[in-house]
């Protein structure tokens, strides 16, 4: 066993639980040319960068402490991006397990001009709770309450399930 094996296994005290309005962020962004490709759309480099910083600031804010990311679980590319646009990420929990994290990111993009505002991304983030030593650490449990928070904690539920299924299935297929 390497030491790094051996330092993992430290036991770290559970921490209080939080709700998801605890941790959520909203971040903004405005959208200048050398964010677009030669269309004059957003890359979608650009947006998944501000979806995966705004999941890791929720993250990061659930655990007071160091997450990264594990996976994105789903990318949804609904709408474009223009130059001069304003971004608007929605970043919150959905789930907490033993380390890791759901967080869901939802991307509006506002005309500056007109106050359109449209709905443009969609993502879910699998986040994992590290210690100072770049160890999984437990993350604080989610205190699930409301009609909405509730919602958003079954559909992660099943989300995980599907990823665990096609993660078994990949295994077994070699």
């Amino acid at each position: 066993m390497t030491d790094d094996a051996k330092t993992c296994q430290e036991q770290h005290a559970p921490a209080a639980g939080k709700t998801p309005e605890d941790s959520a962020i909203i971040l903004t962004h405005q959208v200048l040319p050398h964010d677009a490709n030669p269309a004059g759309n957003v890359h979608g480099g650009v947006i998944l960068k501000l979806i995966d910083t705004a999941a890791g600031v929720v993250a990061m804010r659930h655990v007071r402490g160091w997450a990264v990311t594990a996976s994105i679980d789903r990318m949804d590319f609904l709408r474009p991006v223009y130059v001069g646009e304003l971004v608007t990420l929605k970043a919150s929990l959905n789930l907490v397990g033993r380390t890791s994290m759901e967080i869901g990111v939802r991307v509006e993009a506002e005309n500056l001009l007109t106050g359109e505002v449209r709905h443009t991304n969609s993502a879910y983030l699998t986040f994992v709770a590290l210690d100072g030593l770049g160890c999984p650490r437990p993350a604080p449990p989610l205190i699930i309450s409301g009609e909405v928070a509730e919602r958003r904690n079954r559909q992660a539920l099943r989300r995980r399930e599907l990823r665990r299924q096609a993660i078994a299935e990949e295994r077994a297929t070699g």
